[in-house]
């Protein structure tokens, strides 16, 4: 299972935790779809870590430390 954008990713796995919490699932398709949770969940997982990653490294400065500050779009004036 791969997926291209992360919002896909997480709108299955919105309809997953739906789909078990209804209730209406035999026990081996809940394990099944649990499965799938768990994979798409640990997709998600990672791609946010790494947009962590990105977002350290772009607010680090010229010292190498983090600054914390208010987040701004490009071409936003402060």
């Amino acid at each position: 299972m791969k997926y291209k954008e992360f919002e896909t990713a997480l709108s299955r796995l919105e309809k997953i935790v739906g789909d078990l919490e209804g209730g209406d699932l035999s026990l081996e398709e809940a394990l099944k779809l649990f499965e799938e949770g768990v994979q798409v969940s640990r997709y998600c997982a990672r791609v946010l870590k790494e947009a962590e990653r990105k977002v350290e490294i772009l607010t680090r400065n010229e010292e190498g430390d983090l600054e914390s500050g208010p987040f701004q779009l490009s071409g936003q004036e402060e």
